[in-house]
């Protein structure tokens, strides 16, 4: 075998298993951290009282292997463990195919982070301040360590080098944050109700950080597009107001989808993305 291809498929295969593992990590913490339990211990349990095996805690595989059943007792585990776990393996090793080293990396950093703040919102309508703000600080110290995921030609020094990572990541927390904040208040002014809530403001500044101002403006549009594609398909299955009942109006979070809009990017739309905006700016300066 060619060793440049053993060499991909090694990578490939290890990034995946990686973000598999992340994946059944990432699966206490959505759980976990809403109900202010610790991610760290006690280990995983069936509702049972009983302690899961490593042996039946294998990401993916295990699920399927015991029939998506507690092997004491019988109790159904969500499908949804298993999928977190093979959707974070999936965008891992995707993220590692686009970026690769280093930029891959800081990319499944922050797919980390992604996946939970938008399951986490999915279920409860909040984002942890953990994935938001914590995000936005993170995405600053990345940019300034390997400024290149913000396509920063390098100097050859690192201070120049950093300060140019740092303020494209600020510029891209202040530009996401800027344009959902505008969009939520004129939406508040002509509904005469709270359109969006202020966890997604603070998502799109960690947003910004890692993905740069481009990357936030598509996370917004490209997430609405996925959004509203998503309402299409659970409206039949939501909850219909019966007779005589108060139309409180149906909740739809909105940071599962600036998540997703994120990702997207990076999977996929930055190349795109980013000849779109040079494109308007040459046509811009020829006048």
């Amino acid at each position: 075998m060619d060793e440049t291809l053993f060499m991909t498929l090694y990578f490939g295969t290890l990034v995946f298993a990686i973000g598999a593992c992340v994946g059944s990590f990432l699966n206490v913490v959505i759980y976990r951290m809403p109900a202010g339990k610790s991610v760290v211990s006690p280990r995983s349990q069936c509702k049972c009282g009983a302690f899961i095996a490593w042996y039946d805690n294998i990401p993916i595989l295990s699920w399927f292997i015991l029939g998506g059943k507690c092997r004491h007792c019988g109790e159904h585990f969500s499908i949804r463990y298993p999928m977190v776990e093979l959707g974070t393996a999936l965008v891992f090793l995707g993220l590692w195919i686009a970026g690769g080293w280093p930029i891959g990396i800081v990319w499944m950093i922050f797919a980390g982070m992604m996946i939970p703040a938008a399951l986490i919102d999915l279920d409860t309508m909040e984002i942890p301040d953990t994935f938001s703000i914590g995000g936005f600080i993170i995405g600053v110290i990345l940019s300034v360590v390997v400024p290149s995921i913000h396509g920063v030609d390098p100097s050859g020094f690192f201070v120049i080098d950093g300060t140019h990572g740092a303020i494209a990541a600020l510029l891209g927390a202040f530009v996401g944050s800027g344009l959902i904040l505008w969009v939520a208040l004129v939406a508040e002014a002509l509904l005469k109700k709270e359109a969006m809530g202020f966890g997604d403001v603070k998502l799109m500044g960690a947003i910004g950080a890692f993905c740069g101002w481009q990357g936030s403006i598509f996370a917004f549009f490209g997430g609405s597009v996925l959004g509203c594609l998503l309402l299409l398909f659970l409206w039949p299955f939501m909850k219909k107001k019966k007779e005589g009942e108060e139309d409180e109006g149906h909740r739809i979070p909105f940071g599962p989808a600036l998540a997703a809009g994120a990702v997207l990017y990076l999977l996929v739309a930055k190349p795109f993305v980013t000849a779109y905006f040079s494109g308007i700016t040459d046509i811009l300066q020829s006048f």
